[in-house]
């Protein structure tokens, strides 16, 4: 399949599986970009990938011309990681939030991030309650499965880093008591480029929190004509309604978990993780977390795109979305550019390994 196409329906699948032969006029009519030994061995996922395209369909009804962006969302979610979003404001980071949520039958949260913001706010309280003469915790809006941090950028360190255990252990500590979160326990969080008077910066610690670094960019005059066709009555996502539950996710997230990744591979994303460390301009490379994140978003893209099996041009797929965030460089900071480089030329450093990527 394409990057940023959705996954093959299941009747291009039955229709592969009765066809042996690539020559044949039905494989013709029905491809779809995956060779056949990718979709015959995906035949059986039938619920689950039309679990996938539910999701998608529903987004786009919604969400204009980024199809690889709300791909790179699904894999996150289904890798169990957590996604910052970062673009101008206007380009629909919000709107990408509430649509993936109202999507997934999951209780949703709202965090609007301000400077006067408290982790009290966010995680919750024990309240004295007169009546019955005892503490009782009031929970904040943490305790649920998908949470929007709005302009995180703009609250203060201490804040931010109220969402830290959360986003790596999921749970809460409040009081001294440590109570779990609800899988599937998913941040996405937004923030400006523009406007930083005022705002803080997230620390490379809580940017490792992460899975994936996304920027929507402005959509291309079609996109944008169909964009005011579609919002010239109302707010589609008023009317959008949930097309997979809590359990389809844990489901999925599952079996994303049971994608074969070749050894090789393993070792290539090793080696790539090693190449950033010895970059001069790079002070801090590819952590280990690092590492672990790219062999989890590589399986869960692999998944979503119809396979169950990884292949090298997932890593590269994914390599600026998943590991430009995380470097740290000599100079301080430094231009988006400059990290994509820098990613860019650890993928030139290291050779691509060419092995059979199934079992």
């Amino acid at each position: 399949m394409m990057s940023g196409s959705k996954a093959p329906d299941f009747d291009t699948y039955e229709l592969l599986r009765a066809t042996h032969s690539h020559n044949s006029p039905q494989y013709e009519q029905a491809h779809v970009g995956l060779d056949l030994l990718t979709l015959v061995s995906s035949c059986y996922r039938k619920e689950e990938f039309m679990n996938i395209n539910s999701i998608l369909d529903n987004v786009g009804k919604v969400i204009v011309g980024k199809d690889d962006v709300v791909v790179k969302v699904l894999t996150s979610i289904l890798a169990g990681g957590h996604i910052l979003l970062e673009d101008v404001p206007g380009t629909g980071k919000t709107m990408l939030a509430k649509t993936v949520a109202k999507s997934i039958d999951c209780e949703f949260k709202r965090i609007q991030f301000t400077p006067d913001l408290l982790p009290s706010d966010i995680t919750g309280l024990h309240i004295y309650n007169q009546k019955s003469g005892e503490f009782v915790l009031s929970k904040g809006p943490v305790f649920a499965n998908i949470i929007l941090a709005d302009e995180i950028n703009r609250a203060t360190p201490r804040t931010q880093s109220a969402l830290l255990e959360c986003m790596e252990e999921q749970q809460v500590t409040i009081d001294g008591d440590t109570l779990k979160l609800e899988e599937p326990f998913i941040v996405l969080a937004t923030e400006n480029p523009v406007e930083t008077a005022g705002t803080y910066p997230l620390p490379e610690a809580q940017l490792d929190r992460f899975l994936m670094k996304l920027e929507m960019g402005y959509p291309d005059k079609a996109a944008e004509v169909k964009i005011l066709n579609r919002f010239l009555n109302n707010n589609p996502v008023t009317d959008l309604e949930s097309v997979c539950t809590r359990q389809d996710i844990a489901d999925m997230k599952k079996k994303a978990k049971e994608v074969y990744i070749h050894p090789s591979l393993i070792n290539y994303i090793a080696e790539l993780a090693q190449a950033t460390r010895k970059m001069s301009e790079v002070a801090i490379g590819i952590s280990p977390r690092g590492s672990i994140a790219m062999v989890n978003a590589a399986r869960a893209y692999a998944y979503v795109n119809g396979r169950d099996y990884v292949v090298p041009s997932d890593i590269k797929e994914l390599s600026v979305c998943v590991w430009a965030h995380r470097l740290v460089f000599s100079t301080g900071l430094v231009s988006k550019g400059s990290r994509e480089q820098a990613v860019n030329a650890a993928f030139a450093q290291v050779e691509v390994p060419t092995e059979e990527w199934t079992k």
